[in-house]
């Protein structure tokens, strides 16, 4: 009898022991094989890149911005000194003729775009203050379009290499300014970081508004991460007569937030939402053409070197459906996998603290 109690109370200390057992398990998840992760992430966004969006590759992926949200309100040296201005060969690109209604009248490295209509021109960007003269205004005559001509001017986001000559445009020609409602406040906020940039308010973007001038259409979606406010487009363009739908990307590098795991793991998947919702609009247009405000980007500058001895050839910048797509899965997956570094570091933080103790 005695023996039999013993192999019950035995039993019961072993029951006792796989449910302690079993609660610490619950507490203590598996450990997630984050290393395995980040790289499946890297070498997805490489696998999409492919040779044509190397730019996009290096510089979100391999050499990420690392940061947080500037909150200074300084007024900018090229503005209080125009001579410490970068270089004009630094920047300067000539202009060109891309699609039958669509221009380029950026530089370098920063874009602008001169949409044309039947009622005049729709401006996609600005660039800096020193440069915007030069490379729009003189751009466009170049290329025989008349600035007076500038209806609208649709800011991507409020960073100085895009906004930089919207103030200008404004009041020299009574531009209507459209961007998003975050980087209006943005650009209220900060007078002195956009002394002789900033616009006033005009024309709050929305996702899914529609700007229209004569036959054209632009239509705008909401793509925060980059600035709070960041707006994508997509619009049709012609080449040669035949309809040519394009997406157009905001906003690329994390600029926001992106070295500590709150907010940076927020931020990033709100970049990661915005970069699938954008996805979405593009493929239910059937764009065929990414364009984006940065050369290094959409290989612009080069690409406009290559129309000129296209002859019977395809558009460099028709790229296909497919190829926009994988344009949108290398910045969300490079995006992916710098939030995962970041939930890396959060568990690190957290194995680091005193195990959790049920009460006896």
């Amino acid at each position: 009898m005695k023996s039999r109690l013993l192999g019950i109370g035995a039993a019961v200390s072993m029951v006792a022991g796989l449910a302690g057992i079993s609660a610490a398990a619950q507490e203590r998840p598996a450990a997630r094989h984050f290393d395995a992760e980040i790289l499946a992430s890297l070498q997805s966004a490489k696998d999409a890149a492919g040779f044509e969006f190397l730019g996009t590759l290096a510089r979100i992926c391999l050499l990420p911005q690392s940061g947080g949200d500037n909150t200074t309100d300084a007024v900018p040296a090229y503005v209080t000194n125009p001579a410490s201005a970068p270089a004009r060969d630094t920047w300067y690109a000539d202009p060109a003729k891309v699609f039958d209604n669509l221009y380029f009248v950026g530089g370098k490295v920063h874009s602008s775009w001169a949409l044309t209509t039947s009622a005049g021109i729709i401006l996609l960007d600005t660039i800096y203050p020193y440069n915007s003269e030069e490379l729009i205004l003189g751009g466009m005559k170049r290329l025989g379009l008349n600035p007076r001509d500038i209806k609208y001017v649709v800011i991507s986001h409020a960073h100085a290499d895009h906004i930089g000559g919207a103030e200008m445009l404004q009041a020299r020609f009574g531009a209507r300014i459209v961007m998003g409602a975050p980087d209006w406040r943005l650009v209220e906020t900060y007078p002195n970081r956009y002394k002789t940039m900033a616009p006033k308010r005009d024309i709050v973007g929305t996702d899914g508004m529609n700007v229209t001038l004569g036959d054209t259409t632009v239509t705008l979606w909401e793509t925060p991460g980059h600035t709070p406010g960041t707006l994508s487009l997509t619009f049709a363009v012609r080449d040669r007569g035949r309809r040519v739908n394009v997406a157009y990307s905001g906003g690329t590098a994390f600029n926001f937030t992106n070295n500590t795991p709150d907010p940076g793991i927020r931020n990033f998947q709100t970049y990661i939402d915005s970069q699938r919702h954008m996805a979405a609009q593009a493929a239910a247009t059937g764009a065929t053409v990414i364009l984006s405000n940065h050369s290094e980007f959409d290989n612009a500058v080069s690409k406009n070197r290559m129309i000129a001895g296209r002859g019977n050839g395809p558009h460099p910048y028709d790229i296909g459906a497919d190829w926009v797509q994988r344009y949108f899965r290398v910045m969300q997956d490079c995006a992916r996998a710098a939030q995962l570094r970041l939930e890396q570091q959060r568990a690190d933080t957290a194995a680091r603290q005193p195990a959790y103790r049920r009460p006896e």
